[in-house]
């Protein structure tokens, strides 16, 4: 796979969080490989409250990583 992260450094919070939320779908790319799995899955996960809430856990808690690598957009 081609390097897509190549810095946690971004202008703003709101690139900081959208490059949150790109880990986060990564982190779901490497763990399951296959588009077509996913596909398959997501119906499952997709209505599911617990689910929404835990992958909203996951983006805070890479959204503190970017935050706290972009010194807390010191601006």
């Amino acid at each position: 796979m081609e390097p897509w992260l190549t810095s946690l450094i971004t202008k703003t919070p709101q690139e900081g969080y959208e490059l949150a939320i790109k880990m986060s779908r990564m982190g779901v790319k490497y763990t399951q490989p296959s588009a077509e799995v996913r596909d398959k899955l997501r119906p499952a996960y997709a209505e599911n409250p617990d689910s929404l809430t835990a992958a909203s856990q996951v983006i805070a808690i890479h959204f503190r990583t970017v935050a706290a690598a972009n010194n807390y957009w010191r601006d």
